[in-house]
């Protein structure tokens, strides 16, 4: 079993201690051990199938909602067990928000589409609301563009705009973590690049961990990154260390291509 422990340059966020996770009879991870630092990018690579998502989904317990799922071991965010049976799912979810791989609008304007989630939790004031739509946008380097139509359907909105949306959407509960399922990966290169200035914006007031397909994608915007394989982390550590220096054979294969 491979671990990986922050060695100390940032605060651990989320500590993962020998995680098991199960669909039905089937095992899909296999003793996951690792610090995810605070405030910094961690990127989760490996190939189509090897548990990227489904470790991902651990971390805001989004697996609970498919049935005949378990888990073992232990994940502590800020020194707390998120599957301690006292544990509050909907105080986790707002404290750690996701981004789908597909964006997923409501068919709502975009003006309610980032207020979902705060007047959800409670929020009423119209004026708060607007505030906090605004700043969300701004965030998600999105406010500029649509600032003047607030009151159009969501989607109306192209590909890139939406999925910078559903980040708005995610940073108005004004979450400590971010997750990205692949944020990208069905967009065109000029909106992949706007996602990633927004990753590397995003990352001095967040703990972001992303799934990434593309080895470029990863080198570009992260601090940290964890190669996983068959439902095991295989190896973590600095991003720069990963891709020139990796300590397995079965990374260097991966990022060189010879498998994948």
């Amino acid at each position: 079993m491979v671990e990986w422990k922050n060695n100390g340059a940032s605060e651990t966020k989320v500590k993962v201690s020998n995680l098991d996770f199960y669909y039905g009879g089937i095992q899909a991870l296999f003793g996951i051990t690792m610090d995810i630092p605070s405030r910094r990018v961690t990127a989760l690579i490996g190939p189509s199938g090897c548990g990227k998502s489904t470790f991902l989904r651990t971390l805001n317990r989004m697996n609970d909602i498919i049935d005949g799922t378990r888990v073992t071991g232990q994940i502590l965010i800020d020194g707390e067990d998120i599957y301690d049976g006292t544990s509050d799912v909907v105080k986790l979810r707002k404290k750690v928000g996701m981004v789908f791989q597909k964006s997923n609008p409501f068919p709502k304007s975009i003006f309610e589409n980032v207020a979902y989630g705060p007047r959800t939790h409670g929020v009423r004031s119209r004026r708060q609301l607007e505030e906090i739509v605004e700043r969300s946008l701004s965030r998600a380097a999105l406010w500029d563009e649509v600032k003047d139509r607030l009151d159009v359907s969501a989607m109306d909105l192209s590909g890139g705009q939406q999925q910078r949306l559903c980040i708005a959407r995610a940073l108005a509960i004004e979450p400590e973590i971010l997750l990205m399922d692949e944020p990208a990966s069905a967009l065109d290169p000029k909106a992949t690049a706007k996602i990633e200035d927004l990753i590397d914006q995003l990352c001095s007031d967040y703990t972001i961990v992303i799934v990434t397909h593309n080895m470029q994608q990863a080198a570009r915007v992260s601090d940290m990154t964890a190669f996983f394989y068959e439902g095991r982390l295989v190896e973590m550590g600095c991003t720069e260390q990963i891709f020139t220096k990796p300590g397995h054979s079965q990374t260097e294969d991966y990022i060189t291509g010879r498998f994948g």
